[in-house]
């Protein structure tokens, strides 16, 4: 008994002491994070029916939910577009919250949105961060090679499956609840235009996906049996440092776009905070060029594949209200970053006459 009593608030003790430890990294995280608030999408209803707190027990109710947030971004995209949900050709729908079960979510949204039994399904799983920018590439490529195609992107991330507790302390998991948030967003390709009810935001002009070898396990994803469990090197924001301007070199020259980086806009997903200073530094950006990034990471945090489409909407908010002063740049680059090391790059055009004019 003496013995009991004098280890067992030793260990206690220590076990404070660990937590107290993982409670101040996480505070610092948060702090230098440039994120000012993120959203859950937590329902009272989600909350009703399935109270036990282990990610076993909460993935399942994000299966549901993930088609039916997405539904909500894709409505509005659609009014905006003005065209009937029966006239979009093509969906692809992004997500890693709902990948592991058939009929997949895909499904389920098209019934939600309204769209056409015709519709072609596409869905993406498991592309992290540069799902939003894989969704995009191949919404282009469909577009231009189906006639009078319209494309419905779709990309939706709930963080409720890869939700931990702190376990082993593990700073991939802390560094997770610092970062990531829930959203989904929606956007309309298509080629050739109609007007005058389609007035395209943004123009596609190139688009290309590179690999950096030897990456493979900077970022891991794999869904398991108590959710989705994730790691994340801190060397990534050097590796994306080390490519990101060979990769904008590349893509301008398939152009023929000569411009000097200050001279183009950007729409950068902000997976952190580290990696758009990284690449501000390395570009020699002026101040304000990444503020549509910065502000959508502040507001929302990094939504894996959905966030760029809000770093979109924001940018083209921006350029609407002149908010960033001055004439607007033609033409500018989006980039996405994801598991592989993978790196999206899309030129894009401002054309005259867009929605981006005063509207």
């Amino acid at each position: 008994m003496p013995t009991t009593t004098s280890t067992s608030p030793t260990a206690s003790t220590e076990h404070l002491t660990d937590l107290a430890d993982l409670k101040s990294k996480l505070a610092r995280m948060c702090e230098k994070s440039g994120i000012k608030q993120r959203f859950a999408h937590l329902t009272e209803e989600i909350l009703a029916a399935n109270p036990q707190s282990s990610p076993t027990a909460r993935r399942h109710p994000s299966t549901p939910a993930v088609p039916e947030l997405s539904a909500s971004a894709a409505a509005k995209a659609i009014a905006e577009w003005g065209r009937p949900a029966t006239e979009i050709t093509h969906l692809i729908f992004s997500t890693s919250s709902a990948a592991a079960r058939a009929s997949s979510a895909d499904r389920h949204l098209a019934s939600l949105v309204g769209l056409s039994p015709t519709v072609s399904r596409t869905m993406l799983s498991l592309n992290g961060c540069a799902g939003g920018g894989r969704s995009l590439q191949l919404a282009k490529e469909l577009a231009e090679n189906n006639r009078g195609a319209r494309v419905l992107v779709a990309c939706c991330e709930i963080t409720l499956p890869g939700f931990y507790g702190p376990g082993d302390g593990c700073l991939d998991n802390i560094l997770g609840q610092a970062l990531f948030g829930d959203g989904a967003g929606a956007a309309i390709v298509g080629a050739d235009p109609v007007g005058p009810v389609e007035r395209p935001l943004f123009e596609i002009a190139f688009a290309s996906q590179t690999t950096i070898p030897g990456t493979e396990d900077v970022i891991f994803m794999e869904i398991k049996k108590g959710g989705m469990d994730y790691r994340i090197s801190n060397q990534f924001p050097r590796l994306i440092g080390c490519n990101v301007e060979r990769c904008l070199i590349d893509a301008l020259d398939a152009l023929g776009v000569c411009a000097k980086w200050n001279d183009l806009f950007w729409a950068i997903h902000p997976g952190g905070r580290a990696i758009l200073d990284r690449i501000d530094g390395v570009l020699g950006l002026d101040d304000g060029k990444l503020a549509a990034s910065r502000h959508v990471l502040s507001e929302f945090g990094n939504m894996s594949g959905t966030t760029v489409i809000f770093v979109l909407d924001e940018l083209r908010r921006r350029r609407a209200a002149n908010q960033d002063g001055g004439e607007a740049p033609e033409w500018g680059v989006m980039m996405a970053f994801g598991p592989g090391i993978t790196i999206e790059t899309m030129v894009l055009h401002a054309p005259a006459g867009s929605m981006l004019e005063g509207n």
